[in-house]
């Protein structure tokens, strides 16, 4: 039982589907978003995302809906919408404050609404508590309480999926805190962590994805440095790794809504009380240089090897912004596509799971198939699909011109393997 009480999700994305359908386990979920393809869709038994299963998808207990009246038959809310930033960086609420409008509207006395979407320490008690107050004419803490619980879902990772990561939780007062940690804990077999307070659950997450980037950040700078003085980082790190501490990041592109955003939102509420961050900032510069370096690296290769770079025909395999996972958002393989693009190359751009319409319509980008990546003169390995991991030599050489270059940025290729073709690989 989930406390006996009667769950919605709004939000359906992969963080809110997987909820409800955990949820939908134990009982009926209110299942809203607004979008009325997304629920046709998933009506039908299809997630576009591939998170979750057909079969998950036709249950009884789920009631997919746009209809914001059915949240009415819910007590314990739970709102995953994205927040994403806006073109200069800056934490951008405006779906987030929508959905605590929807929500607001519906809000009844001893309700009970937990976030889950990512903000900075504070946002959910400064910004969303006042638009459900006022939404619903409700008094907060008195007539409805909140909880936060930061999303951890892993896009495309199968093993560390909803029930099995350990859930933090949050609440205005103990009482509610101990609804919370009752309700996602009778879904979630990893357990709930309690916390003393939202901030604490806001920052909680906002941080542990500002050390993952840090930490990525290191490894960029080391491998641009390495390769300043002739070497690859792959050899190195591959002898890191021998000790018993070593720390398992890899240098690369640091896309996707999580780990770059969350950064940003960080540094937007330490700014906002007087703190700056030089460490923050200086692993973001890093980071968000990598497209640029990978491209530089790849004028170099090419001009070395006698090509011209105007008009020089390349191949970009993967477009999304991780591997096994169709998600384009924020994707940092454009910036590469920009910049080549910029110097008058011609770019074909390959990814096998990224849905073309989304391309077009985001990036103005057509996917290419198989068949046209011929007549390569450089190809860029960018995310690393299982589909790309299975390229053998021969069809490498049917794609590439006999002097051609790889740019191999998620290091699959064996290098000895093609020593004999008179191809180039280099790697991060």
């Amino acid at each position: 039982m989930t406390n006996q009480r009667k769950i919605s999700v709004t939000g359906l994305g992969y963080v809110g589907l997987t909820t409800a359908v955990a949820f939908s386990a134990l009982g009926k979920v209110i299942a809203l978003d607004t979008s009325q393809k997304r629920i046709s869709a998933l009506k039908d038994g299809h997630d576009i995302n591939n998170e979750v299963t057909d079969t998950q998808l036709i249950s009884p207990n789920i009631i997919f809906t746009t209809d914001s009246a059915e949240l009415k038959h819910a007590d314990f809310h739970i709102i995953t919408v994205p927040t994403p930033l806006d073109s200069s960086n800056i934490p951008d609420f405006s779906m987030l404050l929508n959905a605590s409008e929807v929500v607001g509207t519906q809000l009844k006395k001893g309700d009970i609404v937990v976030y889950e979407s990512t903000v900075y320490p504070g946002a959910t008690e400064e910004k969303c508590i006042p638009v459900l107050a006022k939404c619903s004419g409700l008094t907060y803490g008195k007539d409805f309480t909140v909880g936060y619980s930061p999303e951890r879902v892993n896009p495309s990772d199968k093993i560390h999926v909803f029930n099995n990561i350990v859930k933090i939780v949050s609440g205005t007062d103990q009482k509610t805190l101990e609804i919370v940690s009752k309700v996602y804990g009778s879904v979630v077999k990893a357990g709930v962590f309690p916390v003393s307070s939202i901030r604490v659950a806001e920052a909680t997450k906002v941080i542990e994805n500002t050390q993952r980037d840090i930490n990525i950040a290191f490894m960029n700078d080391i491998a641009i440095m390495l390769h300043s003085f002739g070497m690859e980082t792959t050899e190195v790190i591959a002898a890191m790794k021998t000790k018993w501490n070593y720390i398992p990041f890899q240098p690369g592109l640091v896309g996707g809504h999580c780990i770059g955003n969350n950064s940003y939102y960080l540094m937007h509420k330490a700014e906002e009380v007087g703190y700056h961050s030089d460490t923050i900032m200086a692993g973001r510069r890093v980071n968000e240089n990598m497209a640029k370096f990978i491209v530089d690296e790849t004028i170099k290769k090419l001009i070395k090897k006698g090509f011209l770079i105007k008009g020089a025909r390349i191949a970009v395999l993967g477009l999304t912004y991780k591997e096994n996972c169709s998600d384009l958002r924020d994707t940092k393989v454009i910036d590469i596509i920009h910049q080549l693009k910029s110097y008058g190359m011609e770019v074909l751009v390959h990814d096998p799971i990224a849905h073309n319409d989304i391309a077009k319509k985001e990036y103005q980008i057509e996917l290419v198939t198989w068949k046209e990546l011929i007549n390569l003169d450089a190809l860029i390995l960018a995310v690393a699909h299982k589909e790309y991991i299975h390229l053998n030599k021969n069809r490498i050489l049917e794609m590439l011109n006999g002097n051609g270059l790889i740019m191999d940025i998620k290091e699959i290729f064996n290098s000895d393997e093609f020593y004999d073709t008179g191809i180039t690989i280099w790697r991060l």
